[in-house]
């Protein structure tokens, strides 16, 4: 059975669909069979990994408001080991029309339930907001990886997202665990991101993973040609950042 992972935090710009990516393809990289979802309206990943979604007739929306099977909406990605189910600009209404469905915060855990033996990981990259599809994500996932910027408003916002996963665990998935916070565009000529490395390594210890993304040109490229860093430049900092992260997790486990 796969461990089904979560990335989220509620505040934009964190390098969540970066890692989520990257992530994937290091994973797939160390043999194993990874899906990652699209949960982000933006449909980010989708395009990062150059899947073309105007071309598709079925993606997470159809899945979770019409209850269509999960398998009409993997696609393969140029990478080996890697699947995707892509998101759709129609996402933006689905909290709306899920809002009447029987239990709502269960659609993506019930989604999941048939592909989940077919896969070692599957990533969910969340849209951020703390809003009905997330919730769906955090109730469906093992653990939540949280991408936390070095920046002055790091840490703003992380209480709300911490609070949100305490009332997930006491009322819908008392299984959920924190995976790790994950630090991003690191730079170490700043003493602001090492203050901030700081002050989160002293709040969460070892909860904190070893492996801290740093800003690399090549990571901030690689969407432009719909590729993960391991494949757009497999030598540099930022795909051995993620192939380290990958042996975290799956260290973790």
């Amino acid at each position: 059975m796969s461990k089904i992972i979560s990335l989220a935090n509620q505040k934009g710009g964190v390098g969540k669909t970066t890692t989520s990516i990257n992530l994937a393809a290091a994973l797939a990289a160390e043999n194993k069979k990874v899906l990652l979802i699209d949960a982000d309206p933006q449909a980010n990943s989708s395009s990062g990994l150059s899947v073309e979604i105007r071309e598709l007739d079925t993606t997470i929306y159809e899945c979770l408001v019409n209850g269509v099977d999960p398998h009409k909406a993997i696609v393969s990605t140029r990478v080996k080991n890697l699947s995707l189910i892509p998101s759709h600009i129609d996402l933006v209404g689905a909290e709306i029309e899920m809002l009447n469905l029987e239990h709502r915060e269960m659609l993506l855990k019930k989604m999941l339930q048939s592909i989940r033996d077919e896969f070692d990981y599957i990533l969910i990259d969340c849209s951020p907001s703390l809003g009905l599809i997330t919730v769906n994500a955090l109730t469906a996932s093992d653990s939540v990886i949280i991408p936390v910027q070095c920046e002055f408003f790091a840490l703003e916002g992380i209480a709300k997202l911490l609070n949100t996963i305490k009332i997930i665990k006491s009322k819908l998935n008392p299984q959920l665990k924190i995976e790790g916070f994950l630090l991003t565009m690191y730079d170490n000529r700043l003493r602001l991101s090492n203050q901030v490395y700081e002050e989160v390594k002293r709040h969460f210890g070892d909860l904190v993973f070893d492996t801290v993304i740093a800003r690399n040109v090549r990571i901030s490229e690689a969407p432009s040609h719909g590729m993960s860093v391991l494949e757009y430049d497999p030598l540099s900092k930022g795909a051995q950042s993620y192939v380290s992260l990958a042996r975290e997790v799956i260290k973790r486990q």
